[in-house]
Order: structure tokens, then C-alpha cells, then sequence
């Protein structure tokens, strides 16, 4: 009987013992199961918290791209806007010249307005016949660490007419817009540079601002667009094409545009007879031919 009593009271122990495990076992997974579900829940609250800053992140880019595309062309327009009575004449007399001379011929034998070299002296005699020190400019520099080298040639007009405000500088560029133009530029930057005026005439502190403007910009959109940025388009270099230090060639003023010796009248053909220009070919002589 004591056997027997012993033997259940350790069954009983057993059994008990068992049920503490297997419910300790039960309990513990689902606390397991509650804190996992608790963790998956927290980590998509995360991933949702993230979503929305990385969305506030990129609006406030978006305004701050916007807010700088829009201060850039409102000090263009500023830039542009302002002229001296100085300027103003000098532009008139630069845009008349360069508009007569689309119906020349120069001396090398092209359309003036394709010729550069053979405009620029065109417009620097008209500008001394009208009595300004008008000159042609080359300037040249050095590579350094920051700007490889290279050369340009433009126009200028200094004007000493006023004891007052000194030596006055005005810079004249025929081809002011493209040279700011960039390939695969974005639609911001094209916008800007659309607004300038293709001959650029103005004093060296408004060209000095155009200058930081447009570099400034460009930099912007390459940095946009994940782009490398070329040398050339560095602020540096566009300053040292017309700001730095150059060599001034004074052009033989024109008698008129239609007897310059750079610029002559383009060749019309006659209905009547068949022109060869004998100044121009005087070798050869021809008969006029009359239809009948």
C-alpha cells in the first residue's frame, strides 16, 4: 500500500509538473506572437513615417529649385532693364550695321552676317565714323588649375566724354546668347537664357552681372541634371573672354556700307542679260545677249 501510494503521488507530481510546462510553453508563445505582430506593426508605422518625410523632403526641394529658377529671371529681367543714354546709342548703331550688312557681300567673299571677322570691323568702322573710340579685342589667357586656356574676340567703345564718371568701358558681343547656350541644358535654364539679347551692348558691371547670373544658373542645372559641369562654363572663364586683359585694334572706318571695301552689295542677277561683274572678273568679257 505504501509502494503503491508513493508511486501515485509521484504520477500525480509528474502530471503536474508537465502542465506547468506545457503551459508556460503556451503562454510564452503567445506573448512571442503578440510581441512579433507588435514589431511588424511598429516597423510599417516606420516605413510609413519615412514615406511622408521623404515626400515633404522632395516638395521642399521642388519650392526651393522653384524659388531659385524664379529669383534668377527676376535679376535677369532687373539686369537687363536698366541702360545709359550711352548705351542706348551705341546699341542702335551696332543693330543698324549689323541688319544692313545681311544684304552685303564682304571682302572674302561671304554673306556679312556669316562673317564674323569682316562684321565686327564693319560695325567697330561704323562706330568710329560716328565718333566713337571703338576698337576690336582679343583677349588671351593661360590655363591655370580651374580654366584651361583659350582666346575670344569682341568689341568695345570707351568713352571719356565725362569728367565725372571717368573712363567709361561698354563691351559689345554679336553673339551674346549662344554663348551661354549648353546642350542637354534643362527647361529652366533654356528659358533664361532665351531672354537674352543676341548682341549684347552694355557697360562691364552689367555684363559682370549677366556673367555670375548665367554661371550661377548653369551650375544649378548641371547639378539638377547629375551632370559634370565643363570648365569653359565656369564663372572664371566667362570673365576672362571679355574682362580680362586683351589687346585693342582700332578698325579703318567704312566710307559708307555701300562702298566699304569689307562690305559690297550682293549681286543681282538680270532678267535681260546675263551679268558676270566684270570688276569682279575683269578678264573675262562677254556679249550682252538680247531676248527676243
Amino acid at each position: 500500500m505504501a509502494r503503491t501510494a508513493a508511486s501515485t503521488a509521484r504520477q500525480l507530481l509528474a502530471a503536474s509538473f508537465s502542465g506547468m510546462v506545457f503551459g508556460f510553453l503556451e503562454d510564452g508563445g503567445q506573448e512571442f506572437k503578440q510581441s512579433y505582430s507588435s514589431s511588424d506593426g511598429s516597423s510599417q508605422e516606420n516605413e510609413a513615417m519615412f514615406d511622408i518625410e521623404d515626400d515633404h523632403e522632395e516638395a521642399g526641394e521642388d519650392e526651393k529649385d522653384k524659388k531659385f529658377w524664379d529669383n534668377q529671371n527676376q535679376i535677369l529681367e532687373a539686369t537687363l532693364c536698366r541702360t545709359s543714354s550711352l548705351e542706348t546709342k551705341i546699341r542702335s548703331v551696332t543693330k543698324e550695321t549689323v541688319k544692313e550688312s545681311g544684304e552685303a557681300v564682304c571682302g572674302c567673299g561671304k554673306a556679312a552676317s556669316g562673317c564674323r571677322s569682316c562684321l565686327m570691323r564693319e560695325v567697330s568702322g561704323r562706330l568710329c565714323n560716328a565718333g566713337y573710340n571703338s576698337a576690336i579685342c582679343k583677349s588671351k589667357w593661360r590655363s591655370s588649375p580651374d580654366i584651361p586656356s583659350g582666346e575670344h574676340t569682341f568689341l568695345d567703345v570707351v568713352d571719356n566724354s565725362s569728367s565725372r564718371k571717368g573712363e567709361v568701358r561698354v563691351i559689345i558681343e554679336l553673339n551674346f546668347r549662344a554663348e551661354f547656350e549648353m546642350a542637354r541644358a534643362s527647361d529652366e535654364y533654356n528659358t533664361l537664357v532665351q531672354r537674352l539679347p543676341e548682341i549684347f551692348v552694355g557697360k562691364v558691371e552689367r555684363l559682370q552681372n549677366l556673367i555670375k547670373i548665367l554661371c550661377s544658373a548653369a551650375k544649378k542645372c548641371m547639378k539638377e541634371k547629375k551632370m559634370h559641369m565643363g570648365p569653359w562654363r565656369k564663372q572664371k572663364y566667362m570673365q576672362a573672354k571679355w574682362l580680362g586683359a586683351c589687346k585693342r585694334t582700332t578698325s579703318t572706318p567704312p566710307l559708307s556700307m555701300g562702298q566699304s571695301d569689307q562690305l559690297r552689295p550682293r549681286p543681282k542677277a538680270s532678267m535681260l542679260t546675263v551679268d558676270l561683274l566684270g570688276e569682279m572678273i575683269p578678264n573675262i568679257h562677254c556679249k550682252v545677249v538680247a531676248v527676243l
